[in-house]
């Protein structure tokens, strides 16, 4: 389970027998923060001094004696839940990567109407070249409830068709910040972790509210649609964001495989825009938006049954199976024809 990772140590959160242990992953064992540092009681508990937090463990677990101290057991004992407890808002950047905004543009006809995918591509590529140079980042909000751990199933819902992945470099801010410049930004990242931003493609039009146009809310949050880490990664130990391969096998073919250096928006970029207009929080969890290679482009989307399999380089290794709708609508849906 900690295939993948360069770090020293990663941290996370571990289900036994009813309990929420934050733990510090070593190897193929994992140790109980809460017998390393008095006080933590969950993982976000470490952002209050969070780099003297890191320095304690990082001794701890370089010294045989006091490692041998500590709670611990093997990694795989027990459940892999979300790395970062109490689970925060997301916030969730779309279109932010060039290959992929150019793949949506012509899977989902964006562009002048009557217009082959040639002119689609180019026309769509000139756009988002202006809008990298001279626009904004777009950015909308998750729900804590919808995220899962990197191996719990995938439910696909009662309501909405074309499930689609989207697999994403999480940021966990570790430091309250507002009105953040770029140059400072990195100074609020406690770490990264991998987040699947699954999406029910067909609930995000609103062509009955045209003014308004889509519909995140409903086509992003249903339950189990943000599988996320494994494991909370430091930032002190990944050396470039920007420099990282996003990898995602449907049933062992390879959807997705690019790197962070085609965002249309950097880590740091995206922070000051955030934070331009809000006040980020210890443990948000901002996710930056995913490459090109989803279902939308294949035209071909979730099914009961299918595994995915998701990596980013030295952040561990998602492998989250998916389950069929059940089949009774939702009492709202029941009511309307």
């Amino acid at each position: 389970m900690v295939d993948n990772v360069n770090a020293p140590f990663v941290l996370g959160t571990v289900g036994i027998g009813g309990e929420r242990v934050p733990v510090a992953v070593a190897g193929d064992q994992r140790y109980d923060l809460r017998g390393l540092l008095p006080g933590i009681v969950q993982t976000s508990d470490l952002f209050e001094d969070w780099d003297a937090n890191l320095d304690r463990i990082e001794a701890a677990l370089a010294d045989p004696g006091a490692r041998g101290r500590i709670p611990s057991g093997p990694v795989d004992s027990g459940r892999i839940l979300p790395p970062v407890q109490p689970i925060g808002p997301i916030l969730a950047a779309g279109a932010n990567y060039r290959e992929h905004i150019l793949q949506m543009s012509v899977a989902h006809r964006l562009g002048r109407p009557g217009a082959n995918d040639a002119e689609l591509w180019a026309e769509a590529a000139k756009e988002n070249d202006e809008r990298r140079a001279h626009g904004d980042p777009y950015v909308w909000t998750g729900i804590p409830s919808a995220v899962s751990g990197a191996f719990d199933d995938v439910q696909l819902p009662e309501v909405g068709d074309d499930i689609d992945w989207e697999l994403e470099l999480g940021v966990v801010i570790g430091r309250a910040g507002h009105h953040i410049p770029i140059e400072e930004a990195f100074d609020h990242i406690a770490g990264y972790t991998i987040v699947n931003d699954v999406s029910a493609r067909s609930l995000i039009p609103r062509p009955d509210v045209a003014n308004i146009g889509t519909d995140w809310f409903r086509g992003k949050n249903q339950p189990t649609f943000f599988p996320t880490g494994p494991w909370l990664v430091p930032a002190r130990y990944v050396e470039d964001p920007g420099d990282l391969r996003i990898t995602l096998k449907l049933n062992g073919d390879v959807m997705q495989d690019a790197s962070t250096d085609d965002l249309m928006f950097d880590v740091p970029s995206l922070i000051s825009y955030v934070s331009s207009y809000a006040i980020i929080q210890p443990g948000d969890l901002l996710i930056t938006g995913s490459p090109a290679g989803n279902g939308s482009h294949w035209q071909r989307f979730l099914r009961d049954g299918d595994v995915m399999e998701g990596a980013i380089t030295g952040l561990g290794l998602q492998r989250t199976p998916v389950r069929g709708a059940k089949g009774v609508p939702p009492p709202w849906q029941r009511s309307r024809r």
